[in-house]
Protein backbone atom coordinates (compact mmCIF):
# COMPACT_ATOMS: atom_id res chain seq x y z
CA UNK A 1 0.00 0.00 0.00
CA UNK A 2 1.70 3.12 -1.09
CA UNK A 3 2.55 6.18 1.28
CA UNK A 4 0.60 9.01 1.18
CA UNK A 5 2.84 12.24 1.17
CA UNK A 6 1.70 13.30 5.42
CA UNK A 7 3.19 9.90 5.92
CA UNK A 8 6.38 10.35 4.10
CA UNK A 9 6.60 13.49 5.79
CA UNK A 10 5.95 12.03 9.06
CA UNK A 11 8.53 9.59 8.30
CA UNK A 12 10.98 11.57 7.21
CA UNK A 13 10.69 13.76 10.91
CA UNK A 14 10.92 10.89 12.78
CA UNK A 15 14.69 9.94 11.07
CA UNK A 16 15.58 13.51 11.54
CA UNK A 17 14.60 13.36 15.37
CA UNK A 18 16.01 9.74 15.78
CA UNK A 19 19.03 11.28 14.37
CA UNK A 20 19.05 13.77 16.19
CA UNK A 21 18.57 11.85 20.13
CA UNK A 22 21.53 9.95 18.73
CA UNK A 23 23.88 12.93 17.60
CA UNK A 24 23.25 14.62 21.14
CA UNK A 25 24.51 11.39 22.59
CA UNK A 26 21.92 12.20 25.71
CA UNK A 27 24.70 14.49 27.21
CA UNK A 28 21.86 15.01 29.70
CA UNK A 29 20.19 12.11 30.15
CA UNK A 30 19.04 10.50 33.19
CA UNK A 31 18.50 13.91 34.61
CA UNK A 32 18.49 13.20 38.60
CA UNK A 33 15.12 15.45 38.47
CA UNK A 34 11.67 14.30 39.63
CA UNK A 35 10.34 14.77 36.08
CA UNK A 36 12.46 11.97 34.89
CA UNK A 37 11.25 10.18 37.07
CA UNK A 38 7.55 10.25 35.40
CA UNK A 39 9.19 8.36 32.19
CA UNK A 40 8.92 4.30 33.23
CA UNK A 41 11.58 2.18 31.33
CA UNK A 42 8.58 -0.09 30.44
CA UNK A 43 4.68 0.63 29.64
CA UNK A 44 2.78 -2.21 28.37
CA UNK A 45 4.24 -3.84 24.79
CA UNK A 46 6.28 -0.18 24.77
CA UNK A 47 9.92 -0.05 25.42
CA UNK A 48 11.95 3.52 26.50
CA UNK A 49 14.67 4.09 24.32
CA UNK A 50 17.50 5.60 25.83
CA UNK A 51 17.45 8.30 28.81
CA UNK A 52 15.12 11.49 29.51
CA UNK A 53 17.09 14.67 28.42
CA UNK A 54 15.75 18.09 29.66
CA UNK A 55 16.56 20.23 26.13
CA UNK A 56 15.19 19.95 22.85
CA UNK A 57 17.12 17.51 20.55
CA UNK A 58 15.99 19.46 18.00
CA UNK A 59 13.34 21.64 16.67
CA UNK A 60 11.34 19.18 14.65
CA UNK A 61 10.30 17.92 17.81
CA UNK A 62 7.10 19.52 18.08
CA UNK A 63 5.69 22.70 16.02
CA UNK A 64 5.24 24.58 19.06
CA UNK A 65 9.10 25.04 21.13
CA UNK A 66 8.84 27.13 24.24
CA UNK A 67 12.53 28.55 24.99
CA UNK A 68 13.90 29.00 28.49
CA UNK A 69 13.35 32.44 28.52
CA UNK A 70 10.04 32.05 28.75
CA UNK A 71 9.50 29.92 31.45
CA UNK A 72 8.96 32.06 33.84
CA UNK A 73 5.97 33.82 32.34
CA UNK A 74 4.07 30.71 31.81
CA UNK A 75 4.82 29.12 34.95
CA UNK A 76 6.87 25.96 33.40
CA UNK A 77 8.96 24.47 35.93
CA UNK A 78 10.80 21.98 33.56
CA UNK A 79 10.30 19.36 30.79
CA UNK A 80 11.53 16.03 30.14
CA UNK A 81 12.24 14.28 26.45
CA UNK A 82 12.77 10.62 25.91
CA UNK A 83 11.14 8.12 22.93
CA UNK A 84 9.42 4.93 23.55
CA UNK A 85 9.63 1.79 20.58
CA UNK A 86 6.29 -0.60 20.37
CA UNK A 87 6.50 -4.11 19.75
CA UNK A 88 6.05 -3.83 16.14
CA UNK A 89 9.26 -1.49 16.14
CA UNK A 90 7.69 1.80 15.52
CA UNK A 91 9.15 4.73 17.69
CA UNK A 92 6.99 7.43 19.54
CA UNK A 93 9.13 10.66 20.71
CA UNK A 94 7.26 11.51 24.24
CA UNK A 95 7.57 15.06 25.56
CA UNK A 96 6.17 16.42 29.21
CA UNK A 97 6.05 19.64 30.11
CA UNK A 98 5.39 20.35 34.10
CA UNK A 99 3.75 23.46 35.08
CA UNK A 100 3.05 25.32 38.42
CA UNK A 101 -0.27 24.21 39.08
CA UNK A 102 -3.52 23.44 36.43
CA UNK A 103 -4.34 26.47 35.45
CA UNK A 104 -0.79 27.47 33.01
CA UNK A 105 -0.74 23.62 31.97
CA UNK A 106 -4.71 24.36 30.54
CA UNK A 107 -3.28 27.97 29.14
CA UNK A 108 -0.49 26.07 27.19
CA UNK A 109 -2.69 23.58 26.23
CA UNK A 110 -5.69 25.78 24.84
CA UNK A 111 -2.42 27.51 23.13
CA UNK A 112 -1.40 24.89 21.42
CA UNK A 113 -4.89 23.33 20.36
CA UNK A 114 -5.48 27.27 18.73
CA UNK A 115 -2.29 26.36 16.74
CA UNK A 116 -3.34 23.44 15.36
CA UNK A 117 -6.26 24.91 14.21
CA UNK A 118 -5.17 27.63 12.52
CA UNK A 119 -2.66 25.11 10.52
CA UNK A 120 -5.51 23.24 9.63
CA UNK A 121 -3.88 20.00 11.59
CA UNK A 122 -5.95 19.62 14.46
CA UNK A 123 -8.71 16.58 13.91
CA UNK A 124 -11.39 14.86 15.15
CA UNK A 125 -11.28 11.03 16.77
CA UNK A 126 -13.53 8.67 18.34
CA UNK A 127 -11.00 7.95 20.64
CA UNK A 128 -12.05 8.16 24.52
CA UNK A 129 -10.74 10.98 25.94
CA UNK A 130 -7.79 10.52 27.84
CA UNK A 131 -6.31 12.70 31.42
CA UNK A 132 -8.20 15.72 31.83
CA UNK A 133 -8.43 16.57 28.29
CA UNK A 134 -7.06 15.81 25.11
CA UNK A 135 -6.43 16.48 21.30
CA UNK A 136 -5.29 14.94 17.87
CA UNK A 137 -3.81 16.20 15.25
CA UNK A 138 -1.93 14.91 12.08
CA UNK A 139 1.35 13.71 13.58
CA UNK A 140 0.92 13.59 17.30
CA UNK A 141 -1.61 13.59 20.74
CA UNK A 142 -1.87 15.90 23.19
CA UNK A 143 -3.02 15.03 26.65
CA UNK A 144 -3.35 17.17 29.70
CA UNK A 145 -3.57 15.66 32.93
CA UNK A 146 -3.05 17.98 36.00
CA UNK A 147 -0.17 20.02 35.84
CA UNK A 148 1.85 17.90 33.13
CA UNK A 149 1.04 18.22 29.62
CA UNK A 150 2.39 15.57 27.41
CA UNK A 151 3.00 15.44 23.51
CA UNK A 152 3.33 11.91 21.89
CA UNK A 153 4.96 12.27 18.18
CA UNK A 154 3.86 9.47 15.58
CA UNK A 155 2.44 9.18 12.72
CA UNK A 156 -0.18 6.55 13.86
CA UNK A 157 -2.62 8.17 16.74
CA UNK A 158 -4.13 5.08 17.50
CA UNK A 159 -0.38 3.62 18.68
CA UNK A 160 0.45 7.33 20.37
CA UNK A 161 -3.32 6.98 22.13
CA UNK A 162 -2.43 3.68 23.42
CA UNK A 163 0.84 4.65 25.36
CA UNK A 164 -1.15 7.93 26.20
CA UNK A 165 -3.59 6.10 28.04
CA UNK A 166 -0.66 4.15 29.66
CA UNK A 167 1.30 6.93 30.85
CA UNK A 168 -1.53 8.75 31.98
CA UNK A 169 -2.08 5.74 34.34
CA UNK A 170 1.29 6.11 35.98
CA UNK A 171 0.47 9.97 36.83
CA UNK A 172 -0.59 12.11 39.64
CA UNK A 173 -4.10 13.58 37.83
CA UNK A 174 -4.46 16.87 40.31
CA UNK A 175 -7.22 18.39 40.66
CA UNK A 176 -8.29 16.03 37.41
CA UNK A 177 -10.43 19.66 35.84
CA UNK A 178 -10.33 22.16 34.35
CA UNK A 179 -10.16 25.67 35.70
CA UNK A 180 -13.47 26.86 37.57
CA UNK A 181 -13.31 30.18 35.54
CA UNK A 182 -14.13 27.91 32.29
CA UNK A 183 -17.07 26.61 33.51
CA UNK A 184 -18.02 30.20 34.31
CA UNK A 185 -18.50 30.96 30.58
CA UNK A 186 -22.18 31.05 28.54
CA UNK A 187 -23.03 27.52 28.23
CA UNK A 188 -19.49 26.70 28.94
CA UNK A 189 -19.76 23.08 27.87
CA UNK A 190 -19.63 24.02 24.10
CA UNK A 191 -17.42 27.16 24.48
CA UNK A 192 -15.06 25.38 26.00
CA UNK A 193 -13.90 23.51 22.82
CA UNK A 194 -12.78 26.51 21.27
CA UNK A 195 -12.30 28.56 24.56
CA UNK A 196 -8.80 30.11 25.13
CA UNK A 197 -6.91 30.80 28.50
CA UNK A 198 -3.94 33.25 29.53
CA UNK A 199 -1.93 33.72 32.71
CA UNK A 200 -0.43 36.65 32.08
CA UNK A 201 -1.21 39.99 29.60
CA UNK A 202 0.73 39.28 26.52
CA UNK A 203 -0.86 35.97 25.84
CA UNK A 204 -4.64 37.46 26.55
CA UNK A 205 -3.62 40.34 23.79
CA UNK A 206 -2.35 37.73 21.57
CA UNK A 207 -6.19 37.06 21.78
CA UNK A 208 -7.49 40.06 21.74
CA UNK A 209 -5.51 42.06 19.15
CA UNK A 210 -6.01 45.71 18.37
CA UNK A 211 -7.71 46.39 21.31
CA UNK A 212 -6.15 49.65 23.47
CA UNK A 213 -8.43 48.77 26.36
CA UNK A 214 -6.18 45.54 27.72
CA UNK A 215 -3.60 48.04 28.46
CA UNK A 216 -5.28 49.37 31.57
CA UNK A 217 -4.98 45.96 32.82
CA UNK A 218 -2.49 44.24 35.24
CA UNK A 219 -1.70 40.39 35.72
CA UNK A 220 -0.11 40.98 39.61
CA UNK A 221 -1.37 38.24 42.22
CA UNK A 222 -1.96 35.67 39.52
CA UNK A 223 -4.91 36.82 37.43
CA UNK A 224 -6.42 35.01 34.88
CA UNK A 225 -8.36 35.32 32.20
CA UNK A 226 -10.84 32.80 29.76
CA UNK A 227 -12.12 33.93 26.45
CA UNK A 228 -14.68 32.59 24.31
CA UNK A 229 -16.49 33.29 20.80
CA UNK A 230 -20.23 33.36 20.49
CA UNK A 231 -20.85 33.79 16.89
CA UNK A 232 -19.23 37.45 16.16
CA UNK A 233 -19.55 38.24 19.77
CA UNK A 234 -15.72 38.23 21.51
CA UNK A 235 -16.22 37.33 25.33
CA UNK A 236 -13.05 37.53 28.08
CA UNK A 237 -13.96 37.29 31.74
CA UNK A 238 -10.13 38.50 33.43
CA UNK A 239 -10.37 36.99 37.13
CA UNK A 240 -8.85 38.68 39.78
CA UNK A 241 -7.72 36.83 43.29
CA UNK A 242 -8.61 39.95 45.49
CA UNK A 243 -11.42 42.16 45.80
CA UNK A 244 -9.34 45.23 45.90
CA UNK A 245 -7.42 44.44 42.57
CA UNK A 246 -10.25 43.73 41.26
CA UNK A 247 -11.69 47.86 42.44
CA UNK A 248 -8.00 48.90 41.08
CA UNK A 249 -8.22 47.46 37.94
CA UNK A 250 -11.97 48.62 37.28
CA UNK A 251 -10.87 51.97 37.97
CA UNK A 252 -8.20 52.06 35.75
CA UNK A 253 -10.81 50.44 33.19
CA UNK A 254 -12.83 53.46 33.29
CA UNK A 255 -10.18 56.27 33.07
CA UNK A 256 -8.90 54.46 29.88
CA UNK A 257 -12.40 53.98 28.41
CA UNK A 258 -13.64 57.85 28.74
CA UNK A 259 -9.87 58.40 26.88
CA UNK A 260 -10.43 56.09 24.39
CA UNK A 261 -14.17 57.54 23.64
CA UNK A 262 -12.55 60.89 23.58
CA UNK A 263 -9.90 59.92 20.94
CA UNK A 264 -11.94 57.87 18.80
CA UNK A 265 -10.07 54.63 19.57
CA UNK A 266 -11.97 51.17 19.36
CA UNK A 267 -13.46 50.03 22.30
CA UNK A 268 -15.64 47.24 23.81
CA UNK A 269 -19.28 46.94 23.13
CA UNK A 270 -19.90 46.23 26.67
CA UNK A 271 -17.90 46.55 29.55
CA UNK A 272 -19.21 45.22 33.69
CA UNK A 273 -17.23 44.56 36.59
CA UNK A 274 -18.99 41.48 37.92
CA UNK A 275 -17.73 39.98 41.64
CA UNK A 276 -13.87 39.90 40.75
CA UNK A 277 -14.73 39.42 37.32
CA UNK A 278 -13.47 42.26 34.61
CA UNK A 279 -16.00 41.30 32.12
CA UNK A 280 -15.60 42.40 27.87
CA UNK A 281 -17.11 42.02 25.13
CA UNK A 282 -15.82 42.94 21.68
CA UNK A 283 -17.07 43.00 18.10
CA UNK A 284 -20.84 42.40 19.45
CA UNK A 285 -23.33 43.55 16.24
CA UNK A 286 -25.46 45.68 19.05
CA UNK A 287 -24.80 46.78 22.63
CA UNK A 288 -28.23 45.24 23.82
CA UNK A 289 -26.58 41.72 22.27
CA UNK A 290 -23.15 42.72 24.45
CA UNK A 291 -25.34 43.54 27.29
CA UNK A 292 -27.08 40.45 27.39
CA UNK A 293 -23.44 38.23 26.90
CA UNK A 294 -22.57 39.66 29.96
CA UNK A 295 -26.01 39.16 31.81
CA UNK A 296 -25.11 35.08 31.69
CA UNK A 297 -21.83 35.77 33.59
CA UNK A 298 -22.20 34.76 37.02
CA UNK A 299 -19.63 35.39 40.32
CA UNK A 300 -19.07 32.91 42.36
CA UNK A 301 -16.69 32.91 45.09
CA UNK A 302 -14.98 30.15 46.86
CA UNK A 303 -13.26 30.58 49.93
CA UNK A 304 -11.28 28.06 51.86
CA UNK A 305 -10.01 28.30 55.10
CA UNK A 306 -6.14 26.83 56.32
CA UNK A 307 -7.59 26.47 59.49
CA UNK A 308 -10.23 26.56 61.43
CA UNK A 309 -13.40 28.14 59.88
CA UNK A 310 -13.82 31.00 62.10
CA UNK A 311 -17.31 31.53 60.81
CA UNK A 312 -18.58 27.98 60.94
CA UNK A 313 -20.77 28.16 63.68
CA UNK A 314 -22.88 31.18 62.09
CA UNK A 315 -23.45 28.89 59.28
CA UNK A 316 -24.21 26.31 61.06
CA UNK A 317 -26.39 27.92 62.89
CA UNK A 318 -27.99 29.60 59.87
CA UNK A 319 -28.21 26.18 58.37
CA UNK A 320 -29.83 24.51 61.18
CA UNK A 321 -32.36 27.65 61.25
CA UNK A 322 -32.99 27.38 57.66
CA UNK A 323 -33.70 24.03 57.77
CA UNK A 324 -35.70 23.85 60.77
CA UNK A 325 -38.19 26.22 59.40
CA UNK A 326 -38.07 24.19 56.16
CA UNK A 327 -39.34 21.11 57.97
CA UNK A 328 -41.89 22.85 59.92
CA UNK A 329 -43.40 24.20 56.77
CA UNK A 330 -43.07 20.89 55.19
CA UNK A 331 -45.14 19.53 57.91
CA UNK A 332 -48.00 21.95 58.33
CA UNK A 333 -48.48 21.83 54.69
CA UNK A 334 -48.27 18.29 54.58
CA UNK A 335 -50.77 18.23 57.90
CA UNK A 336 -53.03 20.76 56.37
CA UNK A 337 -53.43 18.34 53.12
CA UNK A 338 -53.97 15.48 54.87
CA UNK A 339 -56.89 17.33 56.84
CA UNK A 340 -58.58 18.33 53.49
CA UNK A 341 -57.97 14.93 52.07
CA UNK A 342 -59.32 13.12 55.02
CA UNK A 343 -62.52 15.68 54.94
CA UNK A 344 -63.25 15.30 51.61
CA UNK A 345 -62.88 11.20 51.61
CA UNK A 346 -65.16 11.73 55.09
CA UNK A 347 -67.42 13.62 52.99
CA UNK A 348 -67.98 11.52 49.71
CA UNK A 349 -68.29 8.29 52.38
CA UNK A 350 -70.79 9.77 54.38
CA UNK A 351 -72.85 10.98 51.83
CA UNK A 352 -72.83 7.40 50.12
CA UNK A 353 -73.83 5.86 53.42
CA UNK A 354 -77.01 8.08 54.23
CA UNK A 355 -77.97 8.12 50.67
CA UNK A 356 -78.04 4.07 51.06
CA UNK A 357 -79.57 4.26 54.45
CA UNK A 358 -82.03 6.45 53.27
CA UNK A 359 -83.10 4.21 50.04
CA UNK A 360 -83.32 1.17 52.73
CA UNK A 361 -85.83 2.96 55.20
CA UNK A 362 -88.43 4.12 52.10
CA UNK A 363 -88.42 0.53 51.34
CA UNK A 364 -89.57 -0.28 54.90
CA UNK A 365 -92.26 1.69 54.90
CA UNK A 366 -95.43 2.37 52.96
CA UNK A 367 -96.52 5.48 51.44
CA UNK A 368 -99.28 5.78 53.76
CA UNK A 369 -97.06 7.84 56.54
CA UNK A 370 -96.45 5.25 58.71
CA UNK A 371 -100.32 3.82 59.00
CA UNK A 372 -101.58 0.61 58.51
CA UNK A 373 -103.55 0.38 54.94
CA UNK A 374 -106.32 -1.50 53.88
CA UNK A 375 -106.15 -3.38 50.81
CA UNK A 376 -109.34 -2.65 49.38
CA UNK A 377 -108.23 -2.42 45.77
CA UNK A 378 -106.79 -5.87 46.10
CA UNK A 379 -103.78 -4.51 44.91
CA UNK A 380 -101.63 -5.26 47.66
CA UNK A 381 -99.98 -8.72 47.52
CA UNK A 382 -100.95 -10.94 50.56
CA UNK A 383 -99.34 -10.59 53.79
CA UNK A 384 -96.28 -13.53 54.46
CA UNK A 385 -98.02 -16.15 56.49
CA UNK A 386 -95.15 -17.66 57.95
CA UNK A 387 -94.90 -15.80 61.50
CA UNK A 388 -98.55 -16.18 61.75
CA UNK A 389 -100.40 -18.60 64.67
CA UNK A 390 -101.84 -21.69 63.48
CA UNK A 391 -105.96 -20.91 63.44
CA UNK A 392 -107.65 -22.65 66.14
CA UNK A 393 -110.09 -25.04 64.59
CA UNK A 394 -113.32 -24.84 66.24
CA UNK A 395 -114.30 -28.38 68.04
CA UNK A 396 -118.29 -29.87 66.36
CA UNK A 397 -120.85 -29.07 68.72
CA UNK A 398 -122.31 -32.25 69.97
CA UNK A 399 -125.61 -30.67 70.05
CA UNK A 400 -125.73 -29.70 66.39
CA UNK A 401 -128.32 -31.45 64.43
Amino acid sequence: MPLGNAAVTSLARFTVIVGAFFAFGFARADAPTELAKSFPADLGSFHRIGGVTEEYPGHEFVRDDVPRTDFASLRLLGRGLTSYRSESGEAINVMILKFEDESAAYARFTAIRKTLRQQGSLKSSDLDQIGTASLISTDDVVVLQGQLLMSFMTADSTRAAELARLFASTLGSGEDDIPVLVKHLPQWETAERQADYAINLKSLKNEIADQPILDSLTFEAGAEAVTANYGPSHLVIVEFTTPQLSIDNDSRIWTRLAELKSQGQPTPSAYRRVGNYSVFVFNAPDEKTANALVDQVKYEQVVQWLGDDPHLYDRLQRYLTQTSAGVLVAVLKSSGLSLIACLVIGAVIGTLLFRHRRAQRAAAFSDAGGAVRLNLDELTGSPPQGRLLATSERPQDDHST
